[in-house]
């Protein structure tokens, strides 16, 4: 164990194996080059026991670690029992063509009843919502997108915003600059698009524009995803995108956080600690390490990267609210206004032959 008191939070955010703090656990969290933690549906076996385990991870250390997770709605909401079930984005966007006015109210809707769940659990931040256009050929963003209209997706994606952090709990905007136009899962195989700038700056950065110059300290997850016409590094391992594209033209001050560099789009990479090294050399605030206890127990104990103060600040920024909710959500009166606008989204999204009007 560190025997010296730790007075910051490190870049690496790592995962549990199951739905309690281990011995292990406690010693790799204790290192001083972790800050964070990231929970899968593995780690959840209802609110309790959450409440239970993000107590115990908020204890650990001093200042707490970020307990973070993929909550998007749809498809991505690794928490459910006992929770409600989310819409994703797709069909919060479907909405926009009939009543732009009812679909924003119903992603702040979303937002905030995501945030008022989470934040009862103990979760500081989420890594949504999804900023990704929805392109034709990209399963692996498909119904996790608001649509593919640039000016939709900004728009739809600041109410959810507002409403999550509303409820607690602070956003993430993903996949910086753009994982809508590529057909590969960079969970599995490298991903590349050939798309020029001029092509870029009019579509699939515009919701990033949008959204920083609206929330300057927003976080930003950035993508495995390389674009040769540009740069040759993955986005994620590239100074070019984040520190000339996404810090200086678009003006982010909020944390910079990288996916989860055990993917296997960034094996012509490199090792963990080679991954590692680069997306923090390129600006990376956060990186994700997940489900590779070995390689992170490895890290932990070898990783030397100095952090600026700029951005031990940025990390302590990610907390979440204080809990504001000390019973079950459906005892508040705002949730319940917003549990019912979202639970009349059929009635009022489908016609009677059960097609999409």
């Amino acid at each position: 164990m560190y025997a010296r008191p730790i007075t910051h939070l490190g870049p690496l955010f790592l995962d549990l194996a199951g739905v309690e703090l281990d011995a292990e656990d406690r010693q790799v969290l204790a290192s001083p080059m972790v800050g964070g933690v990231v929970l899968f549906a593995r780690n959840y076996a209802g609110p309790e026991q959450m409440i239970r385990l993000c107590d115990d991870l908020h204890a650990l250390r001093t200042p707490p670690l970020v307990v973070a997770v993929d909550h998007e709605g749809g498809r991505v909401q690794r928490f459910r029992d006992g929770l409600t079930a989310l819409p994703s984005a797709q069909a919060l966007g479907a909405v926009w063509t009939r009543n732009r006015k009812r679909a924003c109210e119903l992603c702040r809707a979303a937002g905030f009843v995501a945030g008022v769940e989470l934040n009862r659990l103990g979760i500081d931040l989420c890594f949504a919502p999804v900023v990704d256009l929805a392109h034709r050929d990209s399963g692996v963003i498909g119904d996790r997108a608001f649509g593919s209209d640039p000016a939709q997706v900004a728009e739809l994606a600041l109410h959810w915003i507002r409403g999550l952090e509303e409820g607690g709990v602070h956003a993430t905007i993903k996949h910086f600059p753009g994982h809508g136009g590529v057909g590969a899962d960079t969970h599995h195989e490298t991903a590349v698009d050939s798309r020029k700038e001029a092509t870029l700056e009019r579509r699939d950065l515009v919701p990033f524009r949008t959204l920083i110059g609206r929330l300057p300290g927003i976080s930003v997850m950035t993508a495995h995803v390389r674009f040769p016409a540009l740069d040759p590094d993955p986005a994620s391992l590239s100074a070019f995108w984040i520190g000339e594209v996404l810090r200086r033209r678009l003006g982010g001050e909020g944390a910079v956080v990288s996916d989860d560099l055990t993917m296997h789009a960034l094996d012509p990479v490199g090792g963990l600690e080679d991954r590692t090294l680069r997306a923090l050399g390129a600006g990376s605030d956060v990186v994700l390490i997940c489900n590779d206890r070995p390689g992170s127990a490895r890290l932990v104990s070898s990783l030397r990267h100095p952090q600026s103060p700029l951005s031990r600040l940025r990390l302590l920024r990610l907390h979440g609210s204080p809990r504001r909710t000390p019973g079950i959500p459906s005892d508040r009166p705002d949730w319940q206004e917003a549990f019912r606008l979202l639970a009349s989204m059929e009635e009022g999204l489908f016609g009677a032959d059960g097609e999409a009007e």
